[in-house]
């Protein structure tokens, strides 16, 4: 059950983008697994992918393919990874490639593949080839959330948003998607997600805007601390509103986008696998950005604190010493003061005499907590997302392949 999450009822479509999602069989049955979005020609792509560098065939191609043209279409498939797999993994995304292509008369780096599921499984070409030509024939603007769907796989609800803004007095919008529920962690998680907009936007200031709200947003996420082999995120431009974001129009283009993934992200922390916590990580007068998000994920990452707050216990001294084995250089605990929720209960490294357990349990009782930590060391500060550990993710995970 996600905490606090309800899909939105309405995905706009983006001139310039259509999508199709069929039932290819891949690995699941009697449900859509295949997505295809087709991408108008003219368009600006921009890509983010997993820092892991045992990273799957399809990202290699991605990052291969995007050297040499602007995307035309990107084939997605859940159930089966394509990671560990070799140089005949990298053959079938190849094979994949090719086989689409030929069906849309393109060049197959015009083709982008994104696989997610299972690692170290080979992926059959059979089910794509014998499932392109219904998925071309069913591709339309408003298949949004049938796309969202189609991506999922330990997830529990599918994710997906839209915003509009005005640019020089034309409106336009942006509609993305995302999946992630487990192996999750920054350096883009496991998670693939899909952002598309209207505006014409020239691609070195689409990546560089990209690549801004990731680090913002789905590179400030951790479930579990495992980062995957498969992470993509993919932003495209198609210009279709005939609006340019340029000078002034960009900060505010980028605020829009930011929050679209700050949603998609936050979003993937309410489904994580298993949770029952949505739990903010602020660290404020940090000496630096480095050693704030140091802290925030340390915290994040540790088991203790996690079931700790799935149990609901106020067990505070575990976030202590979470905060005290940092890899960081530069700590002063007599500088520290910590706060869960309203509760206060360190002072310059001194615990709250106030503090009392009753006030600690009402705040770890709540299904949304905000654990700050105030250093009083400089001006950086960051925030980070994160779940509890429970019973239920250890369910998920040990029964994940049968």
């Amino acid at each position: 059950m996600a905490v606090n999450y309800t899909p939105v009822s309405q995905v706009l479509s983006v001139e310039g983008v259509r999508l199709s999602a069929v039932a290819a069989g891949i690995r699941y049955k009697d449900r859509e697994d295949l997505l295809l979005i087709e991408i108008a020609e003219g368009s600006s792509v921009a890509g983010v992918f997993t820092q892991n560098r045992f990273c799957a065939a399809p990202v290699l191609l991605c990052r291969e393919h995007l050297t040499r043209h602007t995307p035309r279409f990107l084939v997605i498939n859940s159930g089966n990874a394509n990671a560990g797999t070799g140089e005949r993994g990298l053959a079938s995304a190849r094979e994949i490639c090719q086989s689409l292509a030929d069906l849309t008369g393109l060049s197959p780096e015009q083709i982008l593949p994104f696989s997610t599921g299972v690692i170290g499984e080979q992926l059959p070409v059979a089910p794509f080839k014998d499932s392109f030509p219904s998925a071309i024939a069913n591709l339309a603007q408003d298949n949004w959330s049938a796309a969202a769907r189609a991506i999922m796989t330990t997830d529990t609800l599918p994710k997906a948003i839209s915003k509009k803004l005005t640019l020089g007095g034309k409106e336009i919008t942006l509609t993305g998607i995302a999946k992630g529920a487990g192996m999750i962690e920054p350096n883009m998680a496991t998670m693939l997600a899909y952002v598309a907009t209207d505006a014409l936007i020239e691609q070195e200031l689409l990546q560089s805007m990209l690549k801004r709200s990731a680090d913002l947003s789905f590179n400030s996420i951790t479930v579990d601390g495992d980062t995957s082999t498969n992470d993509a995120l993919v932003l495209i431009a198609t210009g279709k509103a005939g609006v340019l974001v340029k000078d002034g129009d960009i900060e505010l283009f980028q605020q829009t986008l930011n929050e679209l993934c700050h949603y998609l992200a936050q979003a993937i922390i309410r489904d994580a696998e298993g949770a029952t916590k949505f739990v903010t990580l602020s660290v404020e007068s940090a000496p630096d950005l480095e050693t704030a998000r140091a802290i925030a994920f340390t915290v994040a990452r540790s088991p203790l604190v996690k079931t700790a707050l799935f149990a609901s216990d106020p067990n505070w001294g575990r976030i202590l010493a979470a905060i005290g084995r940092s890899p960081v250089k530069r700590l002063d605990i007599s500088k520290l003061s910590l706060w869960l929720g309203d509760t206060h209960l360190i002072q310059a490294g001194e615990p709250v005499e106030t503090y009392t357990e009753q006030a600690g349990q009402l705040e770890m009782d709540k299904q949304e907590i905000t654990i700050r930590i105030e250093l009083n060391d400089g001006d950086a500060a960051t925030a980070v997302w994160t779940s509890d550990l429970s019973h239920d993710y250890v369910t998920i995970n040990a029964e994940y392949r049968s």
